[in-house]
């Protein structure tokens, strides 16, 4: 009885934090000024300006998620064989960035992307032609790579850390060799890492609109920066709760993909 207490504060804080607001937002979302039903404010995803917003949404999005498991994957098998790995010191680099305010690291991106920034005047300086990639969906690309690459190192090392190394010795015994060993061996038991890491960078990445603020300069939307105008502007909160109900059935249908591979082990957050 006394551990079930212990729940109560957290029960307390869920209800007036989470299920509160979404109920608010679901209330905005299906229902139109004068309070009666409607699925205008879902429909409005249909635009010409919505739905460019949230097709470069999806596709930054997938193209962050994809570099950063390009890049966190090979990291993550060089720290899980690794002493300095295993002592977790390198893991507390990855993770020291992320105690510096979000907004923080992002500006820091704006400082080293701007015309006339650190990297434009050292290409400038060496003669090479100017880094003009500012305002570019390049540059929030970067951004979300940079702010959401520990998630996904994260949960994969996690995962190949426990894989026990007999298994891999009993493959190479067996006569496969190093790239047989990591694509038959490896890779399939580091997928729920694979799926879990995944998901906690596609979903942040469809919905921030900080990003996309600072290193697109106000000058390219996603979906995010819609709805944030939506609410932020006084244009309509049953237009901007619609739009983020829609955002959440794509968020709602990705962790559902991916809990169909992620036994939960990859989860280190």
């Amino acid at each position: 009885m006394y551990k079930k207490s212990l729940s109560y504060p957290y029960l307390v804080w869920a209800a007036a934090f989470i299920i509160i607001p979404l109920l608010f937002i679901v209330y905005y979302g299906l229902t139109d000024r004068s309070g009666a039903f409607t699925l205008e404010n879902l429909m409005a995803i249909a635009t010409a300006e919505h739905s460019k917003a949230l097709f470069l949404s999806l596709l930054l999005s997938l193209v962050s998620t994809a570099i950063c498991l390009l890049l966190a994957y090979p990291l993550a098998l060089i720290l899980s064989n690794s002493k300095l790995g295993r002592s977790g010191f390198i893991i507390f680099l990855f993770i020291l960035p992320m105690w510096m305010n979000f907004l923080l690291r992002t500006l820091a991106w704006v400082v080293l992307l701007d015309t006339n920034g650190v990297l434009d005047t050292l290409f400038k300086t060496l003669g090479l032609p100017r880094f003009k990639i500012i305002n570019t969906p390049a540059a929030i690309v970067f951004g979300m790579v940079y702010d959401f690459l520990p998630f996904m190192i994260l949960p994969i090392y996690n995962v190949i850390s426990k894989i026990d190394i007999n298994v891999i010795n009993a493959a190479r015994d067996l006569g496969a060799n190093s790239f047989q060993t990591l694509y038959k061996v490896i890779f399939p038991l580091s997928l729920p890492g694979v799926i879990s890491g995944i998901t906690m960078v596609f979903v942040p990445s469809l919905t921030t609109f900080v990003i996309s603020t600072l290193l697109g300069g106000g000058k390219i939307l996603l979906i995010g920066n819609v709805i944030e105008q939506e609410f932020m502007k006084g244009t309509s909160w049953h237009v901007g709760s619609g739009l983020s109900l829609v955002l959440m059935l794509f968020i709602i249908i990705s962790m559902v993909l991916s809990s169909k591979y992620d036994n939960g082990e990859g989860n280190v957050l």
